[in-house]
């Protein structure tokens, strides 16, 4: 057999000789040509934000890659504004992103993320409003410098902030409770809908309403609601099927299998990361998302997401059951929806951003490039982060987390500098302002 299949390459070999052939091949790229926005040398990025004068500002979690956590002697930075094509600056200021003693608090038993209210433990994601605040995501969690675990939060460390750009100043603090956030929790990505600020509801929803996603890898995922005017939160699809990992998850980028891997155990598993990925739709009335493992994207009315503020005994059956699946669409990180009411999806195995038109229920590809790779948003395992400026762009990062160390074979093959892309969106399309 192995003479006979010998002889057949080699004939095959001599009638190719001294002809052209021109196959289909893959590799073409498609969509609008990327425009690099900033190169990425030093700390690993995730998110990226864009407000409406043009100031850009990234998160460095310290939980995926532990060079960006704080030590207490390091000058490390987890939220940083980006100065120049190459340059970044803490924000909104170098004591801020500086817990005392740093991130993590080694004085329990086991140890834990620091509780500083007023510090900055671990972002994951940044985003800006509508009314040109920026919005920071501190997890509270970040990888021991061993690797040997990423530790769990305190209460004070998962918290969401608001900072006036006007004034770099912070105008507003809301920490999770314990009940909300657990200290497995990782808080991943959020939208934010400001519609009812200028109305009175007993209160209720006056400065308008966030919604954040929870792809924790220990699997108690769900989607977290906050009160933007009374700072109160609650939890919606806890447990649900559509927040969760799919099974055996496996997704492939850039030609190559990519699993979980563990420093501490050296062990390699499927992807476990839940719900991840997240959008409000152009009128808000829907909201979508996806587990990082999985290839579903699903919706869920807004209306029954609130009910959570004053809970009854079937508000989460509600919720639950009016969740809809829309199909596949590829394996994604970080979302975004422009003003023609497309949602923009990361598509790592096709080295692409797909849009997702709810008009029709389509999957269509946007943009497909070879240098796009891990494109994040928030996380991830996602951070996502995409953001769509009101320049007309969206923002995406290229971060290669697909080759970090807690990917296997658990080597950091990562190559610098990570990149920050933009393209123009098509059909006139803009930042959407649910205000």
């Amino acid at each position: 057999m192995v003479i006979s299949v010998t002889i057949v390459v080699f004939s095959l070999a001599s009638v190719a000789a001294g002809r052209n052939f021109s196959f289909l091949t893959d590799w073409h790229p498609y969509g609008p040509a990327l425009e690099v926005a900033h190169a990425y040398y030093g700390q690993w990025p995730t998110a990226i934000a864009v407000s409406k004068t043009g100031r850009m500002f990234s998160a460095y979690p310290g939980g995926l890659d532990p060079k960006n956590a704080n030590n207490g002697t390091n000058n490390i930075f987890t939220v940083a504004e980006l100065t120049s094509t190459t340059n970044e600056t803490a924000y909104p200021s170098v004591e801020m992103n500086s817990p005392p003693g740093g991130a993590i608090n080694y004085t329990t038993s086991p140890p834990r993320g620091a509780n500083y209210a007023n510090y900055l433990i671990s972002v994951q994601a940044v985003v800006i409003d509508a009314l040109d605040r920026l919005w920071i995501l501190d997890t509270g969690r970040v990888s021991t410098p061993d690797l040997n675990t990423i530790v769990g939060s305190a209460y004070g460390g998962p918290k969401l902030i608001g900072i006036n750009l006007t004034t770099n100043q912070v105008f507003q603090t809301i920490m999770f409770p314990e009940n909300v956030v657990f200290q497995d929790s990782y808080p991943n990505d959020m939208r934010f809908d400001l519609r009812s600020r200028n109305s009175s509801k007993d209160g209720y929803g006056q400065a308008g309403v966030a919604y954040i996603t929870d792809s924790s890898p220990e699997a108690r995922n769900g989607l977290i609601i906050v009160d933007l005017h009374t700072g109160h939160s609650w939890r919606h699809l806890s447990l649900g099927r559509s927040v969760r990992s799919e099974a055996q998850f496996l997704p492939f980028v850039l030609g190559q299998p990519v699993y979980s891997y563990d420093p501490p155990t050296r062990v390699a598993t499927w992807l476990p990361d839940g719900g991840d990925g997240i959008a409000l739709s152009a009128d808000g009335d829907e909201l979508y998302y996806s587990p990082l493992a999985s290839r579903y994207l699903h919706s869920v009315p807004t209306r029954l997401l609130k009910t959570g503020n004053k809970p009854n005994r079937t508000s989460e059956l509600k919720a639950q059951g009016a969740v809809m699946t829309h199909g596949q669409k590829g394996v994604s990180d970080g979302f975004e929806t422009d003003s023609n009411g497309l949602i923009y999806m990361g598509n790592f195995e096709a080295n692409a951003i797909v849009t997702f038109n709810p008009r029709n229920g389509s999957v269509t590809t946007f943009v497909r490039d070879p240098r796009i790779n891990w494109v994040d948003t928030s996380k991830s395992p996602t951070e996502k982060q995409m953001s769509i400026a009101e320049d007309g762009y969206l923002y995406f990062t290229v971060n290669q987390l697909n080759l970090g160390v807690h990917a296997w074979p658990g080597t950091d093959r990562r190559r610098k500098p990570y990149a920050l892309f933009r393209v123009p969106l098509p059909n006139n399309g803009t930042k959407v302002r649910l205000v």
